[in-house]
């Protein structure tokens, strides 16, 4: 059977442009001042700006941002549209991290236009990855981060199954690339992959989209031979 894979990407800064008129001259500054008053509030009000654009997810910060991020998620599902038709897919609640990691990524429009880069016919198909240079800036802007394994609720590979696969790199413990996810098509599931990575979902419609995905033809590293893109993620209220 063949093992999960998937690339992660490095980091990029993420830049901030704005723009400051410059102000009229004056004799003295005690002359005006609620001007300068109201232009050191605007100061103040820019930098901040700049601080919130420029945030980005580490490994330090990661948990405790999603931790906080999940409390106020009302959502659980995400339609994912492809170059070959729609499906939706239901998000487990007792699964925090990976649950609020994907919705985060679907609302900042991460997995619009990435690929399903690893097809293996009856067994996954796995998307969330592109070789164009938008994906790599998407995830350069929003931050290098792994997440803990998530393997004790229940959940087993049924056939439908959303999970997340573990990182490449020297990895022990497990932790999931958290831009990256897998389908599994095999029937009634894989369930050599329990205790090994993290479900936190299942297709509730358009599983005859994944099957279809899952028989296109793959060149040797099981990359489909005609690009299957993921148009658009969305979040289905």
């Amino acid at each position: 059977m063949s093992q999960l894979k998937f690339t992660c990407l490095a980091i990029l800064p993420l830049f901030f442009f704005g723009a400051c008129k410059e102000a009229p001259a004056s004799n003295s500054r005690a002359e005006n001042p609620k001007a300068v008053k109201e232009d050191s509030a605007l100061t103040d009000s820019t930098t901040e700006i700049k601080e919130e654009e420029a945030f980005v997810l580490t490994e330090e910060n990661a948990i405790d941002f999603f931790f906080e991020y999940q409390k106020n998620l009302k959502t659980t599902k995400v339609k994912l549209t492809t170059s070959m038709g729609s499906f939706t897919v239901q998000l487990y609640d007792n699964v925090p991290y990976h649950k609020a990691n994907f919705i985060y990524l679907t609302k900042k429009g991460y997995f619009d236009n990435t690929m399903f880069h690893r097809v293996v016919k009856d067994f996954i198909i796995q998307g969330g990855n592109a070789d164009n240079v938008e994906t790599a800036s998407k995830r350069k802007e929003i931050g290098r981060y792994l997440l803990p394994p998530d393997t004790r609720k229940g959940y087993k590979h049924h056939r439908g199954t959303i999970s997340m696969p573990s990182s490449e790199i020297d990895n022990p413990h497990m932790l999931a690339s958290p831009y990256e996810f897998f389908i599994v098509v095999t029937k009634p599931g894989s369930y050599h992959l329990d205790g090994d990575f993290t479900p936190f979902g299942k297709v509730i419609s358009g599983m005859d989209v994944v099957d279809k995905i899952n028989q296109q033809p793959v060149d040797s590293g099981d990359w489909p031979m005609q690009n299957i893109y993921i148009l658009k993620a969305e979040i289905v209220e």
